[in-house]
């Protein structure tokens, strides 16, 4: 058995015991409830029913077995999720779309961290409870390459190396129309959108965002770009296309068509995370990983090469 001490959080204040457990550790909400059933969580020092309300600031005291490797721990979690690589340090997956990163307050789908979880891996306990490991983020929406860290180290060495940006990430994006020039690059601002907590938007008192762009193929109504980013902000490359009048197909939240969308049966942008390179945190040697289209993504492309 191994244990753990939580804080509740103010984001979770008056939420039912099982469903704060699970956003804290990244469990099933179904998880999350057998723990408390068998008595190994205690708030405050008392077992408590799993109805009960959280209040921000409590104490969990929280005691599981050691997770096991397998595949059918919760396999609604682990569907789509596939891995590109894993060693002692790191864990790199190739992330679905409808799965966040990790459980936040809202979410109440799949996420990186469950399936994770559900596949018996640990990962590291640095950072805050609901996201340890995490050291980038994928869109619910968005598919593609993403690393998680196993190791304490490996979570301050690719913590920083992000932050410095001596990280390789690359995308390919379908956007709407013909960007001109064909190749350049955007560099602007971005911060919450003024009236939308759930947006964010080009603004003067936004944080330094760099994306760089490149098409590489050019279709009637579309382009297909291959894109690096210099910052990783939020939303990033949907926001910097919608600004230059070129958002990514599909992309209905920040303004894209939605008839071509239905016609490429597209239910998200078409925005995938296809490579991810980055110096191995105990080897120090360059690795680079590769995560192929998903079938809508494919199927959208195919669509529009053979009109």
């Amino acid at each position: 058995m191994t244990s753990r001490v939580i804080v509740v959080p103010d984001g979770l204040e008056g939420v039912r015991l099982d469903i704060a457990l699970s956003r804290m550790l990244g469990f099933s909400r179904t998880a999350a409830a057998a723990l408390i059933d068998s008595g190994s969580v205690l708030i405050n020092g008392i077992v408590q029913p799993k109805s009960a309300l959280v209040s921000a600031a409590e104490v969990l005291d929280v005691a599981f077995p050691e997770p096991q490797r397998q595949l059918d721990t919760e396999p609604m979690f682990a569907e789509g999720m596939t891995l590109l690589h894993d060693d002692d340090h790191v864990v790199v997956v190739n992330k679905p779309a409808g799965v966040a990163a990790h459980p936040s307050v809202g979410w109440t789908g799949p996420t990186v961290v469950q399936g994770l979880a559900a596949l018996g891996y640990r990962v590291s306990t640095s950072g805050a409870p609901e996201r340890q490991g995490i050291v980038q983020r994928l869109d619910v929406g968005t598919t593609g390459v993403m690393v998680v860290a196993k190791s304490e180290m490996a979570y301050s060495l690719l913590k920083r190396a992000f932050k410095q940006r001596s990280v390789d990430k690359r995308y390919l994006a379908l956007v709407q129309g013909h960007p001109d020039p064909s190749r350049g690059t955007i560099d602007a601002p971005i911060a919450r959108h003024p009236s939308s907590d759930w947006k964010f938007a080009v603004m003067a008192n936004g944080r330094a965002s760099i994306t760089h762009y490149e098409t590489v193929e050019a279709f009637r109504s579309a382009s297909l770009l291959d894109i690096h980013l210099e910052t990783g902000r939020t939303h990033q490359i949907r926001v910097h296309m919608s600004a230059v009048k070129h958002p990514c197909v599909g992309d209905l939240t920040y303004g894209a068509d939605p008839v071509m969308a239905k016609r490429l049966r597209l239910e998200r942008q078409w925005l995938h995370a296809q490579t991810l390179g980055f110096m191995h945190p105990s080897t120090g040697d360059w690795v680079e990983f590769e995560a192929p289209l998903p079938d809508d993504l494919q199927r959208a492309l195919d669509a529009l090469r053979d009109h």
